[in-house]
């Protein structure tokens, strides 16, 4: 089964390991956001569309930061995808399985990782055709340990996983060293109350952490 994402846009989510995951309460957050997160080292985005300022905001980092790979979550309807593709977003995620908007989302060649949880959720996407899937959320479910009981049956066909929900610092590494997992979405990077107070050396810092875990898990130190 093929990857509905471009090689190059997985190499690159695979090489960022983890995806800052975001909520944007002003569209002029936006590029020092992005900004401060490649000072960081982390290089791909997700604006989740919580707010209504989530798509300009898209559309002001790919102008302004054409280096950040910004793609766009929390998509739970068809005309959301539609948005969200001609706003350019990367590629797209849910919190869930919805086989409307990963329809659409494959007729406008938007990347996309629908959200699953269960057994049931993984075939229906599979039918779907999708190989990257979100796992959420991931630490309420079970974590881990229920994430490779699930994904066991269905190893041989090669999916991808990016877990969100109840990931930090403390155990990001736990799920990066699974071999289904591609990267882990991480809300704790920029918080929103970060974002609103434009704390921007703390979101650096907070990225800076992660890129050296990574770094140094991938070293073998």
């Amino acid at each position: 089964m093929n990857s509905r994402f471009p090689s190059e846009t997985l190499e690159r989510i695979s090489g960022a390991g983890v995806i800052a995951v975001l909520v944007i309460d002003e569209v002029q957050h936006g590029p020092p956001l992005a900004e401060a997160l490649l000072a960081g080292g982390v290089d791909v985005m997700e604006l989740t569309l919580r707010t209504p300022a989530a798509i300009e905001a898209l559309r002001e980092i790919r102008r302004q930061v054409p280096t950040m790979m910004a793609g766009m979550g929390t998509i739970l309807t068809p005309e959301q995808v539609e948005r969200a593709h001609d706003a350019g977003a990367a590629f797209g995620v849910a919190p869930g399985l919805n086989n409307r908007v990963v329809e659409r989302a494959q007729g406008l060649g938007l990347p996309f990782a629908p959200g699953i949880a269960t057994p049931s959720e993984i075939e229906a996407a599979v039918d779907l055709g999708c190989r990257e899937l979100k796992f959420f959320p991931a630490e309420a479910s079970g974590g881990l340990k229920y994430l490779s009981s699930i994904n066991a049956p269905y190893a041989h066909l090669g999916l991808r996983f990016i877990p969100l929900g109840g990931l930090n610092f403390d155990n990001m590494a736990h799920y990066l060293a699974e071999p289904s997992v591609v990267a882990i979405g991480g809300s704790w990077l920029a918080p929103r109350d970060l974002i609103r107070r434009e704390q921007w050396s703390s979101i650096t810092a907070n990225a800076v952490a992660a890129r050296r875990l990574i770094d140094q898990m991938r070293e073998g130190l």
